[in-house]
């Protein structure tokens, strides 16, 4: 793998490839779309949880006591609003108990970069595992601003989890933020002039809503 990408982890699954490749179709309808991200999400949050750190804990069965385990930290999940938003069930089915916090960024058409709206989460970021989430990795300008706006309210435990991600996008966060992991379910060619991802799936938020 190309050392830029050295904190990219691509998910390669059977399952993985179909999920794409309906999400790319662009005859897929918003029900399928939702479906679809839900699904990738859920894959992706059991492969990027793998590495989380367990207490170990006494738990009574019917029939006695036995070793078990519980996580060593509290998880909050961090849509970038509002594409992320769809990316959220798929997560929370992997840990239920999840916070969920909230980051609105939009993106200026003319000068690419991300303008922050909105910010919601719990607090005490520094005791949480904080995976922050949004279908497309492009330019990377957004991921990077809400990452930074994570670390200034404490959180030092990120992991950016995507669906479809370009070079470009990768490189914005390993130069930004080389403590931060990246998870994905495609690694796509490149950007187009107006800073979409090619091939890509389109605006993920406005399939995902219903919004075109």
């Amino acid at each position: 793998m190309n050392k830029a990408f050295m904190n990219f982890n691509l998910i390669d699954h059977p399952l993985v490839k179909r999920n794409i490749t309906i999400l790319r179709d662009v005859n897929t309808n918003c029900e399928t779309f939702r479906s679809a991200i839900s699904r990738l999400s859920n894959i992706i949050a059991v492969k990027l949880f793998v590495d989380l750190k367990l207490t170990e804990i006494e738990v009574q069965t019917p029939l006695e006591k036995t070793k078990g385990f519980k996580l060593a930290q509290e998880v909050v999940i961090v849509p970038v609003l509002r594409a992320g938003l769809g990316m959220v069930n798929g997560f929370l089915q992997v840990i239920p108990d999840a916070k969920v916090g909230h980051i609105g960024l939009e993106r200026d058409e003319e000068t690419l970069k991300p303008v922050e709206y909105y910010y919601k989460t719990p607090a005490n970021l520094i005791r949480h595992e904080i995976i922050l989430v949004d279908p497309m990795l492009a330019t990377g300008g957004s991921g990077s601003a809400a990452i930074s706006f994570l670390k200034k309210r404490g959180a030092d435990n990120i992991i950016f989890a995507c669906i479809v991600a370009a070079p470009e996008g990768i490189n914005k966060i390993n130069e930004d933020h080389p403590d931060v992991k990246i998870f994905g379910a495609a690694l796509d060619r490149e950007l187009n002039d107006k800073g979409y991802i090619l091939p890509g799936l389109g605006d993920a938020g406005d399939r995902t809503f219903g919004t075109l």
